[in-house]
Formats: C-alpha cells, structure tokens, sequence
C-alpha cells in the first residue's frame, strides 16, 4: 500500500501507522544523534548507512531531504 491509499483505510489503526512511522523514524534519528552512532536506512532501493555526524548536518537544516 501507498501512504495515500493508507490514509483511506477504513481500520483507524492502520490510518493512524503512517504517522507513527513518522514519529518512530524522528525518535531514531534523535537517538542515533545522542549517542553517536549511524543509522540504516533505505533509499531509493539501496541499504544506506548514515553517520550521527551527517544525521546532524540534516537535523540542522530541516529543508534538506532525507
């Protein structure tokens, strides 16, 4: 499913997971930024690890994608 078409779900729970997600994701990069260590994500298809440093450089400019 696609976020647009979770939005539409009739469960209020699966509704609800996108922006959990959201939430989730930003607790892991706060955290990954306290204690120094790298997170894995995917992008564009392709596993990428990124620094605290570079988790820094990006909480500091919000406008830049991740």
């Amino acid at each position: 499913m696609k976020p647009a078409d979770i939005s539409k779900a009739k469960n209020p729970d699966l509704r609800a997971s996108v922006a959990a997600m959201a939430r989730a994701a930003e607790l892991a990069r706060k955290t990954a930024i306290q204690t120094d260590t790298a997170i894995v994500v995917l992008q564009d298809g392709k596993i990428v690890r990124i620094s605290a440093e570079e988790l820094r450089r990006q909480s500091e400019n919000p406008d830049k994608p991740r």
